[in-house]
């Protein structure tokens, strides 16, 4: 019989290994589904005075597919994995009723790595920086719904960043959030290395840091 997790006093730190110790971390086959696509592409990546390109855009079925990666010296745990087919992310972010669909399946995780801790925990959630948006983003949206689902304070704007670029990001603090572990959530992760600067940004300050996103942006 599974054993349920320790109870732990508030503002007490949690133990993340132990929750993510037992996730599987599957890999997909390319030659299997008779895919193939340039490492090198990161549909983010920002070319001067040029739009994205919406003819290349990754997609995602949203089949359920639970995994736990490590990327840039990161691990976080994705709900959904890019595919072939699929809506593609600017028809993702620009539908209304994806925010709560986010938001309810990344809460259903949550609820499940976390379980009792969630509760007696001293938790927050947050989010990446804006960076092509000035007011709320979607990223930020799923974020807040997260929050209040979960019954925890949402810190929005944690962390700026004046350059777009996704690749070497450097983030500079805004507000640091009391709690002493915080879920860190982001819509989509391709490098990783957005999280990487959260990371970095949030380290010293001695928080314990829990990664979820949407979408694993990369096979």
């Amino acid at each position: 019989m599974r054993q349920k997790p320790e109870i732990i006093a508030k503002s007490e730190m949690v133990d993340i290994d132990g929750f993510l110790s037992g996730l599987p971390s599957p890999e997909i086959n390319l030659s299997t589904l008779g895919f193939t696509s340039s490492p090198h592409k990161d549909i983010f990546a920002e070319e001067k005075r040029k739009a994205w390109d919406k003819s290349v855009e990754a997609r995602c079925d949203f089949t359920y597919r639970l995994r736990l990666t490590r990327r840039s010296n990161v691990n976080f745990i994705s709900i959904w994995q890019k595919s072939i087919y699929g809506r593609t992310l600017t028809e993702i972010k620009s539908d209304e009723d994806m925010v709560q669909f986010f938001a309810d399946s990344m809460v259903s995780v949550i609820k499940e790595m976390l379980g009792y801790n969630l509760s007696n925990g001293d938790w927050a959630v947050v989010t990446t920086p804006k960076r092509r948006h000035l007011t709320k983003n979607f990223a930020t949206r799923i974020s807040e719904v997260i929050a209040r689902q979960l019954g925890v304070p949402f810190y929005e704007d944690v962390a700026l960043c004046k350059s777009r670029q996704r690749v070497n990001a450097v983030f500079t603090l805004n507000v640091l959030p009391k709690e002493c572990n915080i879920i860190v959530f982001d819509d989509f992760v391709t490098t990783g290395q957005t999280l990487a600067a959260m990371k970095i940004l949030l380290s010293p300050y001695h928080k314990n840091l829990i990664f979820f996103t949407g979408i694993n942006n990369s096979f």
